[in-house]
C-alpha cells in the first residue's frame, strides 16, 4: 500500500524525523490560509499524488504570496497530473501540500527498503538528492552508500556515522544525521514497512537536516496491525481494476499483452506468462486466485480479466489441491453461464478428481462454443495463441 507524502511526513514526524512546517488544502481557499498561516511570504504548493516526478510534470510550484499559493492551488486540484511514473493515463488531483519555503544547502537521497536477498534491511544514502535515484545506479552507482542492518541489532550509530561521512556531512551535521537514521528505521520497523525514501534529504543554509519529499510503501500482508495506516488509503490513485481485484482477495496486475491469465499460485502463474510468452504471445495481466476458487471468485476474475479490452484469449490454469478439480470446473461452468465467454477461454486443470472436472467442461462445451481443454501447460499455451491469432 502507498500513502500521499503530507501523510508520510506526518508519520515520520510521530517518529522524531524533522520535517518541514506544512499542511494540506482540499480546495484554493485552505490553501490561501495555511499559506498566511506559515507567514505568507514563500511558500510551497506540491500536488499529492501517488506518483513521483511530480514537479516535472508541473506539480510542486513556489508560490511568493498567500494569493499565489491559493492560485496555483485553484489550477492545481482538480487537474490530471501526468509523470514518467504515473504513465499517459496520469493521476487526479484532489488535494495540495502547502509547505513553508526554506533556504536549501544542499539535497541528499536517504532511504530504507527491505533486500529480500540478505533478508535484511539496507539502508541507502547518496549526495545525489533530488534526482531519480535510478538514474544516479545506472550512471554513477559509486555515488550511492549501503549499509546492511542485522534486524536483531538494529541501525547501530556507528552505522549512520559512517553513512553521514560517506555522503559529505560535516560533524555537526552527521550528529543530527545518526539521530535522523535512527528515527527513520524506528519508523521503518513500527510502521511494517518495505520501503521508505527521503528525496531529497535537505540540508539547510543553518545546517539543519529535514525530510523534504517523502515515501512510504507498506506489506499488505501486515496491514491488519495497522488499522490506522489503513485509513490512510485513497483508491482514487489506484487503478480501478486493481481496486477492485484487491476487494475480491485476487492477485492482479495489469501487463501490456493480450491473453489474460487465470490462475492459482504465485509460482504457477509465473510459470504461465513465461509459457505464453515461449509461444510468441504476451500476458495481459498477472492473476492469482489463491489455493481456493469459489465459483463467485472465479465470476469477479473473469469480469476483470475481460474489463480489459486489450484481452482477446484467456488461458485457464490451475492445480487443483486445496480446492478439487471437479469444484473448479463446476465454478469456470457458472461463471461462462453468468457472463459470457466472448473471447476463447483454454482451460488447464491438474490435480485432484481432475477426471471428473474434465467430464463437466466437457459437458458445457455445447452452450461454452468458446471454451477448449488443454492436457499440459504447453497443450494451453499452443491453443490460446492459435485460437487469438485465428479471431
Amino acid at each position: 500500500m502507498k500513502i500521499h507524502e503530507y501523510q508520510a511526513k506526518a508519520i515520520l514526524a510521530r517518529y522524531g524525523v524533522p520535517i518541514p512546517r506544512s499542511d494540506i488544502a482540499f480546495n484554493a481557499t485552505e490553501a490561501g490560509e495555511i499559506a498566511r498561516r506559515l507567514g505568507g511570504d514563500i511558500v510551497v504548493v506540491k500536488a499529492q499524488i501517488h506518483a513521483g516526478g511530480r514537479g516535472k510534470g508541473g506539480g510542486v510550484k513556489l508560490a511568493k504570496s498567500a494569493d499565489e499559493a491559493e492560485a496555483l492551488a485553484r489550477t492545481m486540484i482538480g487537474m490530471t497530473l501526468v509523470t514518467h511514473q504515473t504513465g499517459p493515463e496520469g493521476r487526479v488531483v484532489s488535494r495540495v501540500l502547502i509547505e513553508e519555503g526554506l533556504q536549501i544547502s544542499r539535497e541528499l537521497y536517504l532511504s530504507i527498503v527491505l533486500d529480500r536477498t540478505s533478508g535484511k534491511p539496507v539502508i541507502m544514502a547518496s549526495a545525489a538528492g533530488g534526482m531519480d535515484i535510478e538514474e544516479v545506479a545506472a550512471s554513477t552507482p559509486e555515488k550511492i552508500f549501503r549499509i546492511y542492518i542485522e534486524p536483531g541489532v538494529g541501525l547501530v550509530p556507528y552505522q549512520a556515522r559512517q553513512l553521514g561521512f560517506s555522503i559529505g556531512l560535516d560533524g555537526p551535521q552527521v550528529n543530527k544525521a545518526v539521530k535522523l537514521m535512527s528515527s527513520l528505521y524506528d519508523a521503518f520497523v513500527g510502521t511494517d514497512a518495505s520501503l521508505i525514501e527521503i528525496n531529497p534529504l535537505l540540508v539547510t543554509e543553518a545546517g539543519d537536516l529535514l525530510a523534504l519529499d517523502a515515501k512510504f510503501n507498506f506489506d499488505d500482508n501486515a496491514l491488519f496491525r495497522h488499522n490506522d495506516l489503513v485509513a490512510m488509503e485513497d483508491e482514487s490513485q489506484e487503478k480501478p481494476l486493481d481496486v477492485r481485484a484487491k476487494k475480491a482477495n485476487l492477485n492482479y496486475i495489469a501487463l501490456d499483452g493480450n491473453i489474460g491469465c487465470l490462475v492459482n499460485g504465485a509460482g504457477l502463474a509465473m510459470a504461465t506468462m513465461d509459457i505464453i510468452k515461449l509461444h510468441g504471445a504476451e500476458p495481459a495481466n498477472f492473476l492469482d486466485v489463491g489455493g481456493s476458487v469459489t465459483s463467485e471468485g472465479a465470476i469477479e476474475a473473469f469480469n476483470i480479466i475481460l474489463s480489459d479490452d486489450k484481452v482477446k484469449g484467456i488461458l485457464v490454469n490451475i492445480f487443483g489441491g486445496i480446492a478439487k478439480c471437479d469444484l473448479i470446473a463446476d465454478a469456470l461452468v457458472q461463471a461462462g453461464r453468468k457472463i459470457g465467454f466472448k473471447v476463447p477461454v483454454v482451460v488447464r486443470l491438474e490435480g485432484t478428481n481432475v477426471d471428473k472436472a474434465r467430464e463437466i467442461l466437457a459437458g458445457a462445451k455445447n452452450e461454452l462454443p468458446t471454451l477448449q481443454t488443454a492436457t499440459d501447460m504447453n497443450d494451453a499455451a499452443k491453443k490460446v495463441v492459435a485460437a487469438v491469432k485465428a479471431a
